[in-house]
């Protein structure tokens, strides 16, 4: 099976999940303690407005009958189907979804990039290092940290963390360097890292043409912005890659292929970087990947204590105020990245290690 092939059979068996995920989140929001209509008018609303309300909502037919909860599901997996997502009811009212979710996703994606780049350059070193200086102090020190930090849930870190830089205490002297949230979205200067604007000057070439170049302040002040939020989001899946690439460092260097190109004079630094690192990769994969699942529910609550609106703080606001069109819009695409990253993974994996197949477990 070639990969277009595969792609595609991965991405035909993605559909069930996806319509899984979007039937349990519809039944799960419509069946619980939620009224759209009392969070969008109020307890002291007017009853002929509430019926108004819900017949523009399609909850109700004009007649005055409900309309089948069913018949509501359909209508909102066509929706779906269509790429029509609706307006916001109550987070924004009468403001497109899909507006809303451009206008957080910068914040979201310059957040989970920092926290991935700082758990990937931070765990896989330390665990590549610990197994490679097995039973040392060095090793110890570092398992004991990737213990730690593991053990650390997220939700006390970045309140602690948020509370040593705003109670003057030892890091109060960060707290120049965070921006203020406002109501509309985004800092400025992170928005405009995606929007090719304020950070990037062009250069011109041949006339009409430019090549985008980053304004490194901006820049600069963006990551100084989302460096304890990002720290904070990256550390369970640091302390994962710090314990795993420990064990497939030590797995790897005591295997008879080691020890054959030991026999045959390979140099210490070429059997760690071709052999022993490349294949510590494949357990630590997984890993890896995962960090773009703590971004889906850790992100809801690292960007509420740190202020960052972003697409989980958004998510957090249309929960709390049954803003169903937000809700499900985000849960899509949520479970839409979980489908890619899956299949990323599996593709890559054949990369990493050639005895990997997508051939299936006959090998034809």
């Amino acid at each position: 099976m070639n990969r277009l092939a595969y792609l595609a059979k991965r991405i035909a068996l993605g559909v069930p999940v996806m319509v899984f995920g979007l039937t349990m989140t519809y039944v799960i929001v419509y069946l619980g303690p939620i009224d759209p209509v009392l969070s969008i008018l109020g307890r002291q609303a007017n009853p002929a407005d509430a019926r108004q309300l819900e017949i523009a909502l399609n909850i109700r037919y004009p007649n005055g009958e409900l309309v089948p909860m069913w018949d509501q599901y359909f209508r909102f997996m066509w929706d779906i189907v269509t790429l029509d997502f609706g307006n916001s009811w109550v987070v924004q009212k009468n403001t497109p979804v899909i507006e809303l979710v451009l206008a957080r996703m910068p914040a979201t994606l310059w957040l989970g990039f920092w926290s991935v780049v700082i758990a990937l350059g931070v765990g896989v070193p330390v665990g590549l290092y610990a197994g490679l200086n097995a039973n040392t102090w060095g090793d110890y020190t570092a398992s004991a940290g990737g213990i730690l930090w593991r053990a650390m849930p997220n939700f006390w870190l970045a309140v602690m963390l948020a509370g040593m830089i705003s109670a003057g205490g030892v890091l109060s002297f960060y707290r120049g360097f965070l921006i203020p949230t406002d109501v509309v979205g985004t800092s400025e200067a992170v928005y405009n890292l995606f929007s090719f604007q304020t950070p990037f000057s062009g250069v011109p070439v041949l006339g009409g043409f430019s090549i985008p170049v980053p304004n490194l302040y901006d820049m600069a002040t963006a990551f100084k912005w989302i460096l304890p939020a990002a720290l904070v989001l990256g550390s369970s899946s640091m302390g994962n890659e710090v314990r795993i690439g420990r064990t497939a460092v030590l797995e790897s260097i005591n295997s008879k292929y080691v020890d054959t190109a030991k026999a045959k004079g390979v140099s210490p630094r070429r059997i760690v970087t071709k052999h022993v690192g490349r294949n510590a990769i494949v357990p630590l994969l997984p890993v890896i990947m995962g960090e773009f699942y703590i971004l889906i529910g850790g992100s809801v609550l690292v960007e509420s204590v740190f202020s960052i609106n972003g697409m989980g703080n958004l998510f957090l606001s249309a929960a709390f105020d049954a803003d169903i069109p937000v809700i499900m819009t985000l849960v899509f695409i949520f479970v839409l990245l979980q489908i890619a990253m899956n299949i990323l993974q599996d593709v890559l994996y054949t990369y990493i290690d050639p005895r990997i197949t997508l051939e299936g477990d006959n090998g034809g």
